[in-house]
């Protein structure tokens, strides 16, 4: 990530070794709880001592707006720790950052690291097989460089229930309040996923939010995940901006290792 093709070889480094991992058994366990990809988190948590590693390889953000044209690619990490079987702590940063404008008869970019946040996730408990729900509860401390942070502390919960159909496919809505500044911003995602094999799964979903004195954004979009290992997942996902105050296409691609 010049800057952006150093995260790219990263990536596809950090995938060719996954791949290069003991193929997945067909009775193996169940894969842990991945909160990446896509806008909503899951509703598992990890179990007690358990470590995963959640990283954009890299994520990409796509605009045109006011005659520029911007690209960001960001080196999004989240670390997870589980304190007990329905409690978790988690770490989220992006350590590496790059912007590139253009438009207007001239051009920039810049790089830097972005916000930190600390949060805990907690699954509720459901007397439903098939129903499941979890909270998370997050602090942001504007630690990032100027271009990568409104230079504002935030806090968000957010809370996703999810509902298994049958033994493939199921269904999850999302709903996030965040404030910064005096100012709330509510988040609000339905999805459906589908598991198409051991190995295959992939997904739909949609998001919409609205900020106090700020247009009202939204996307929809797809993402695909293949568990190359029991403790090793890799994502790739795509979403449209469906206004104008949105993003044009945001997405990426990733891998996300489990520890115990």
């Amino acid at each position: 990530m010049s800057p952006p093709r150093r995260a790219l070889a990263r990536g596809a480094a950090l995938a060719a070794l996954a791949l290069a991992a003991p193929a997945y058994a067909d009775g193996a366990a169940d894969p842990p709880s991945f909160d990446r990809p896509g806008i909503a988190f899951s509703t598992g948590t990890l179990p007690r001592g358990g470590f995963a590693w959640e990283q954009g390889l890299p994520d990409v953000e796509r605009d045109r707006s006011g005659g520029v044209r911007s690209t960001q690619y960001s080196a999004d990490t989240n670390l997870r720790l589980g304190l007990t079987d329905t409690l978790e702590v988690q770490i989220a940063t992006s350590p590496y950052n790059y912007l590139r404008e253009s438009g207007n008869g001239a051009r920039r970019s810049a790089h830097g690291g972005g916000d930190t946040s600390l949060a805990l996730k907690l699954a509720l408990p459901s007397s439903n097989d098939k129903f499941s729900w979890a909270l998370l509860g997050s602090a942001t401390v504007a630690t990032g460089a100027r271009d990568f942070s409104d230079g504002r502390d935030r806090y968000a919960l957010g809370a996703t229930v999810a509902y298994d159909f049958d033994d493939a496919t199921s269904g999850s809505l999302y709903l996030n309040v965040e404030r910064s500044g005096g100012i709330e911003a509510w988040t609000f995602s339905p999805s459906l996923s589908r598991a198409f094999s051991a190995r295959w799964g992939g997904y739909v979903e949609a998001g919409w939010t609205r900020t106090a004195h700020a247009p009202d954004t939204g996307v929809a979009g797809v993402g695909l995940t293949f568990m190359a290992t029991p403790k090793i997942q890799l994502d790739a996902s795509l979403d449209a901006g469906l206004n104008d105050a949105s993003p044009d296409w945001q997405g990426g691609v990733g891998v996300s290792l489990f520890f115990d």
